[in-house]
């Protein structure tokens, strides 16, 4: 195929470089830019008139010149090329090594837009993964292949708590192979180095992918990193057959990019600002998740999210609620007790938990105790603002106890060492101590019989488990 080559740039804008009298480009092309020192530099065409492209630059564009630079127009959009060799590997946003080892030698070469999954060959989530997070594991379980978000604030310890995740999830009872991909998006040097000291120094890089865009990488590859992400995701599972857990931080940051690049393309603005469309390209990433029927192996999804002023109606934590499956949310209120990781249990939710908890996926135990609980936790939080103004000398007893339920299910549950791993059994465990604070009268969402099997009271052992 002869490539198209033009010295017909008549403008450069900030990132932006307008070529004039094109004809046959295609939208997101990628383009080689070649100045007139040799050096080559990539770039993606952002849009498309009838003689000008405007073509936004992976890097600065200091040295373009108007005259002397050639711009070559490679007639694909951006591929990534794919191997198993990529596990255990640190990469920057467009897919070139970061860890200054060898490029990777592709098994395939693969578009990165990916293809919709036909919603006739989904099938339905079903199986638990365990994170080793109480909160999570318990009261708003994570099923393989399902979109669960993070929705965060700025400030709040997200990133410790996405590494722990990486570090710690796993397909409980399979022997089959599980591996990370994450990508962080917009992120500070800083952080960068903390993602991959913490990945090398603890072992989970060797099942794991990274992808590292930095904030002061141009905004157009934010867009491209996530997209990265998930068609190494969709090779590990689909073709290699892998469950893949994808952890994607901070898709504020991308939805920034594009208001940004949407912004640079004079298009009308929606939403305080945002395209019209975010809502279409954000499903265009969650959507990705899933299994299919006939292959062994699934692409979960766990992006993370900074919600600006902590405002749930904002457009970003807003869309993505509407897309994906639940929510998991972190309380400022409980970071400032100092309680890590800090996750409100109350409005956070997971809307496939059902289909993958139970007898023979985690325990039989294990709905009408995340019930209990939750009922519990709700009374007590409600009796700490009726207790500020009546005293807790004018609650009932019972009342007192519900009391007692949430603050030592802030102590003993919600709170866990940032390398404190915990099994379903433990988590169950530490919720039936918790329950044995209450009456069996107030126990009206567990069983009998997981009562008396289960609960342990002080100076009563637990029935044996059969």
């Amino acid at each position: 195929m002869m490539l198209k080559e033009y010295q017909t740039i008549n403008e450069i804008a900030g990132p932006l470089v307008f070529v004039d009298k094109v004809s046959g480009v295609g939208y997101n092309e990628i383009v080689e830019i070649i100045l007139p020192s040799g050096e080559r530099r990539k770039g993606q065409v952002l849009d498309v008139g009838e003689r000008i492209a405007v073509v936004q630059v992976f890097g600065p564009t200091a040295g373009i010149s108007t005259t002397q630079t050639t711009v070559r127009f490679l007639g694909e959009t951006m591929h990534l090329g794919l191997s198993t060799d990529m596990l255990g590997r640190a990469f920057n946003g467009l897919g070139e090594p970061r860890d200054k080892g060898p490029k990777i030698i592709p098994k395939e070469r693969v578009d990165i837009s990916g293809l919709p999954i036909n919603p006739y060959s989904r099938e339905t989530p079903a199986e638990f993964i365990q994170t080793g997070i109480s909160t999570i594991d318990g009261m708003n379980t994570l099923v393989r292949g399902q979109k669960l978000p993070i929705f965060s604030g700025s400030g709040l310890p997200h990133n410790q708590l996405a590494v722990q995740i990486a570090r710690q999830a796993r397909v409980r009872g399979t022997g089959e192979k599980f591996a990370v991909i994450f990508a962080a998006i917009g992120i500070t040097h800083e952080e960068a180095s903390f993602f991959i000291r913490d990945f090398e120094k603890t072992g989970a890089l060797e099942n794991a992918v990274l992808f590292l865009n930095l904030a002061d990488d141009p905004s157009v590859e934010r867009i491209i990193t996530p997209r990265l992400a998930l068609t190494t995701a969709e090779y590990l599972a689909y073709e290699q057959g892998m469950h893949v857990l994808v952890l994607l931080t901070d898709l504020t940051n991308y939805c920034e990019a594009l208001r940004e690049i949407s912004s640079a393309r004079q298009e009308v603005p929606g939403r305080r600002g945002y395209p019209g469309y975010m809502y279409t390209d954000l499903s265009t990433i969650y959507e990705r998740a899933g299994r299919v029927r006939g292959s062994k192996g699934s692409v979960t999804q766990l992006p993370i999210l900074t919600m600006p002023g902590d405002d749930k109606t904002h457009p970003i934590p807003d869309l993505t609620g509407y897309i994906t499956e639940g929510q998991i949310i972190l309380s400022r209120d409980l970071h400032r007790k100092n309680i890590y990781p800090p996750v409100d249990v109350l409005p956070s939710l997971s809307r496939l938990m059902n289909l993958g908890i139970g007898a023979d996926k985690t325990r039989e135990d294990h709905k009408g105790v995340a019930d209990q609980l939750y009922a519990g936790y709700a009374a007590g939080r409600d009796l700490r603002s009726l207790s500020a103004v009546v005293g807790e000398e004018a609650l009932t007893e019972v009342d007192r106890k519900f009391l007692r339920l949430a603050d030592d299910f802030e102590k003993k549950f919600v709170q866990q060492g940032a390398y404190e791993d915990r099994d379903i059994d433990t988590t169950l465990n530490i919720s039936w101590d918790l329950l044995s604070i209450m009456p069996d009268s107030e126990l009206k969402r567990v069983k009998k019989e997981h009562i008396a099997k289960y609960m342990k009271r002080k100076g009563e052992p637990a029935e044996e488990k059969k």
